[in-house]
């Protein structure tokens, strides 16, 4: 028998304690109707709840850890963190519309010249309009937000927020003895889903975010940290857009997306950036997903030495098989969804281990680090999200001991 480990990682978000879920609702939010005012004591909190958390995630067998995306906040009730808004906090040239303004018209695809629709003309919502109605159904959706528009240039103000958030980490990381760990951070074509009113294309709109963006991703690095950059828009945006375009044109459609991230990136080291691409994490039925074989080449043009992906929920758990036909590039890690958020249900480890070792078959054990599907904060109830990550590391020790012997 040889020594073997299976690494284990999450994909970001991961429950916050009600300390900090208290702290964050009671800042105070600048004139701009946005952004939180954070204080020393609040970032002292913060500092000890990340430091909790990831002794939390290294006694579950969580390998490589994160800050559970707890350095980022939002201005409404939510309690499962800010993965896309609390860009607005840190990037300028973002304001709110008036608050009388109507909410947009939604607009339509043409062949040839894809676009996204508003966010309620999903044609996954569209298609099971009654459950998402149906508050008993728990798909139920509630109102989006009246989120801001850019209206001028985008600039990076955030070098505070990210500070902070490489601090505490790193000194989570001392506290634990671990060397290493990673942040999430937004990518171009995802935080550019917001209204446009400056920008004369939405490629302009697109790399605008990328130049801005990019600061934030050296920040991470250069604190000696991972980048996971967290880009959902890769194969959600295909939820957006109606009609349905061809498959041709949404490839065509992702390439600024793609090339925005390569930009945004260059002269980082390729095994210091990891990319996050999930369906979205709302529970519901994704029955107008998108099949990752249609994308993943695209996606494995992204620089990122390691590719996180959703392979544990009931609607994508199959696509572990088009693996066996795609050309890994050298020094690349898959890290697939082996636990997943959209269902309350605790993975038994030897399922676990059962979907490790398919990926390790493969492309190798080594190239394989065990995750979550995506975040699990605020998706399944914290006590849950923490024995699916002992689930985790139970069943990566499993995987281990089989593919050892």
């Amino acid at each position: 028998m040889t020594d073997l480990t299976i690494q284990t990682t999450t994909a970001g978000s991961l429950p916050r304690s009600p300390e900090l879920v208290a702290a964050t609702r009671a800042l105070d939010v600048a004139d701009d109707g946005f952004t939180l005012i954070r204080t020393p004591e609040y970032d002292r909190l913060a500092a000890a709840a990340v430091t909790d958390l990831v002794q939390r995630q290294v006694d579950a067998g969580i390998t490589i850890v994160g800050d559970g995306e707890h350095g980022k906040a939002m201005t409404t009730a939510h309690d499962f963190g800010a993965w896309w808004s609390y860009s607005f906090q840190r990037v300028g040239g973002m304001s709110l519309p008036p608050a009388d303004a109507p909410m947009p018209e939604p607009v339509r695809s043409e062949p040839g010249k894809v676009r996204l629709t508003s966010m309620n003309d999903r044609r996954d919502w569209v298609a099971f309009a009654e459950a998402y109605g149906d508050p008993t159904s728990g798909v139920l959706l509630g109102e989006p937000p009246y989120w801001p528009i850019t209206t001028g240039d985008l600039t990076y103000r955030g070098h505070d927020a990210v500070a902070a958030d490489t601090a505490h980490l790193r000194g989570a990381l001392d506290a634990a003895g671990l060397t290493d760990g990673f942040i999430t951070s937004l990518a171009p074509g995802s935080a550019a889903r917001v209204g446009n009113a400056r920008y004369g294309s939405e490629e302009e709109h697109i790399w605008a975010w990328a130049e801005a963006m990019r600061e934030e991703y050296r920040a991470i690095v250069d604190a000696g940290l991972t980048l996971q950059i967290d880009d959902p828009s890769l194969a959600e945006s295909w939820d957006q857009i109606n009609p349905e375009p061809s498959v041709a044109d949404y490839r065509a459609f992702l390439r600024t997306r793609i090339d925005a991230i390569n930009h945004a990136i260059e002269g980082l080291p390729r095994e210091k950036v990891r990319i996050h691409v999930c369906w979205g994490s709302w529970h519901g039925p994704h029955t107008t997903d998108l099949e990752f074989r249609h994308i993943v080449d695209l996606v494995l043009q992204i620089n990122a030495g390691d590719i996180s992906f959703e392979a544990g929920n009931v609607r994508h758990e199959h696509e572990w098989k088009i693996w066996r036909d795609v050309d890994l590039p050298a020094g690349t890690r898959l890290l697939p969804g082996v636990v997943s958020h959209a269902t309350n249900v605790v993975e038994h480890p030897e399922l676990v281990a059962d979907r490790i070792e398919r990926f390790a078959g493969i492309v190798g054990p080594e190239n394989v680090v065990a995750s979550t599907d995506c975040g699990l904060g605020g998706r399944v109830h914290p006590q849950i999200a923490w024995a699916k990550l002992r689930s985790l590391g139970d069943g990566a020790r499993l995987a281990a001991q089989r593919l050892g012997g």
